[in-house]
């Protein structure tokens, strides 16, 4: 399985609203694309798929802009690369009677196997634990900055 730019920078994207949306109301499509080097026409689409799949809610007016629609710790790695990738499967095997040998394929087994693999990878991580490997991955970068300076 490769994940195109849509999972990776729309993962970044979640992982920024995540950390920031607790320090503001709602954060902008423009300081996420800063943030994150990302153009905002491409944040925006990207942005227009997880409010469709409810992972994301808009808040208008002064000061608006996104905000998870559900706390860090219900939203897993998985829900959010489904909501823009799609199927999240390495080999598609079988499907829609698409193989004729899928009856007696033994090579399918190895398949579900990674496929199940993959899901439960993905499943498991929050990204209320991105934000929290976040939080220790700047301290520490603070910590060496300090060093360097000295």
């Amino acid at each position: 399985m490769k994940l195109s730019t849509k999972g990776r920078y729309g993962l970044r994207a979640m992982l920024d609203l995540a950390i920031n949306s607790e320090q503001e109301d709602a954060v902008c499509i423009q300081s996420i694309s800063e943030r994150q080097n990302i153009s905002e026409s491409y944040l925006e689409q990207l942005v227009r798929k997880l409010r469709t799949a409810g992972l994301v809610k808009s808040v208008r007016g002064a000061g608006g802009g996104y905000r998870l629609a559900r706390p860090a710790d219900q939203i897993s790695v998985g829900d959010v690369l489904r909501a823009l990738e799609g199927s999240i499967e390495a080999v598609t095997c079988g499907e829609d009677g698409a193989c004729e040998q899928m009856d007696v394929c033994v090579t399918r087994l190895v398949w579900e196997r990674v496929n199940k693999a993959i899901e439960e990878s993905v499943d498991t991580i929050m990204l209320s634990q991105l934000v929290e490997e976040s939080r220790k991955k700047n301290s520490v970068a603070q910590i060496d900055t300090k060093e360097c300076v000295n």
